[in-house]
């Protein structure tokens, strides 16, 4: 019975990792669609607060499925939400994390070149792994290691944009730049690393864990959202320039999402990392179907070592275990 369970879980990982890259993929070309064809355009950020209130609606919707009855379904709201504040402060800790990640980011590409930036914003990927490896107290092979950097740079040609001349002159500090980029890398690691860490600590609901975390990531889009662009939303409403694609976006978001969490879940970081390079691919491939879109030479090397590098971080490790303990008893014959 134990291969045929772990069949069922491998082709789940398999089935879960790829939904998410399909609709990583649709929502990228979703949104660029919108982006290039809205008459008026929406505030990004009431966007990013509606999909998490949509993840958490959502979230109370499979944890009440999952219970199956209406007391147990309150009793574990109860329980696990309402009457555990110290569970929602320790899941409130990434939605914290990554408002930190989206200020350094956004403080670095105003302080970085263009060029600079994408290269510098992918050792998310890398520190990732690092943050894999220390917090979770796991091994990744060398060859690992290697497909880890060989995505790396992979994205990084995928989204390649050559540096444009400008008689604009914007003063930047690089210095401060560096800085912003080497936060936001250490905050996505950090972020993503943790929750997994939670998730896979305790035998609470993945729902549950969701539905803590999402009630902090209101709390905080919607006071990111009324900060930057609190003035305009008064003048033009919260709602401006949706339309129905800008819906579609933000299901895709929301599912993306969740998902995301399923993954994280069932899989790790590092797959999840590996999982979004193949929906930037993805999408990329049909942009240029839909959108006409030029392939680059950048683009059919970085799609090349994203693949390569996928394949080679999923080949199995080498289990030394039974050559040392061959190696021990031999050495124990050759002594007697």
């Amino acid at each position: 019975m134990a291969p045929a369970r772990e069949n069922v879980s491998l082709l789940f990982k398999l089935y879960c990792l790829t939904v998410m890259t399909l609709v990583a993929a649709a929502y990228t070309v979703a949104l660029r669609y919108t982006r290039t064809t809205a008459e008026e355009l929406y505030f990004s950020t009431t966007a990013v607060c509606i999909t998490e209130v949509i993840k958490l609606l959502i979230s109370v919707g499979l944890l009440a499925k999952e219970t199956g009855s209406l007391g147990r379904f309150k009793a574990s709201l109860s329980e696990n939400v309402l009457g555990s504040p110290k569970e929602l402060a320790k899941l409130s800790v990434p939605s914290l994390v990554y408002a930190v990640q989206n200020n350094m980011a956004f403080l670095a590409l105003s302080n970085l070149d263009a060029a600079v930036y994408q290269v510098t914003y992918q050792l998310k990927i890398p520190c990732t792994a690092l943050c894999t490896v220390l917090m979770l107290n796991r091994t990744l092979s060398k060859l690992q290691w290697i497909s880890v950097f060989m995505l790396c740079g992979g994205v990084t040609l995928v989204q390649w944009k050559p540096a444009q001349a400008t008689k604009v002159v914007v003063a930047q500090n690089p210095l401060l730049g560096f800085g912003a980029i080497a936060i936001a890398v250490l905050c996505s690691g950090f972020a993503g690393v943790y929750f997994e860490k939670v998730l896979k600590s305790s035998d609470t609901s993945l729902w549950v864990r969701n539905i803590q975390m999402y009630l902090s990531g209101i709390v905080v889009t919607l006071a990111g959202t009324y900060l930057s662009d609190g003035a305009e939303i008064q003048e033009k409403g919260f709602f401006y320039g949706y339309t129905y694609y800008v819906w579609f976006v933000i299901f895709l978001a929301s599912v993306g999402g969740l998902y995301t969490s399923v993954v994280v879940k069932y899989t790790d970081n590092i797959m999840k990392g590996f999982s979004a390079a193949a929906a930037i691919v993805l999408s990329t491939i049909a942009s240029v179907l839909l959108f006409g879109l030029q392939i680059t030479l950048s683009f059919a090397l970085g799609a090349l070592l994203v693949c390569v590098s996928i394949y080679l971080y999923g080949l199995p490790k080498q289990d030394t275990t039974s050559i040392q303990q061959e190696a021990t008893s031999k050495e124990r014959i050759i002594g007697v």
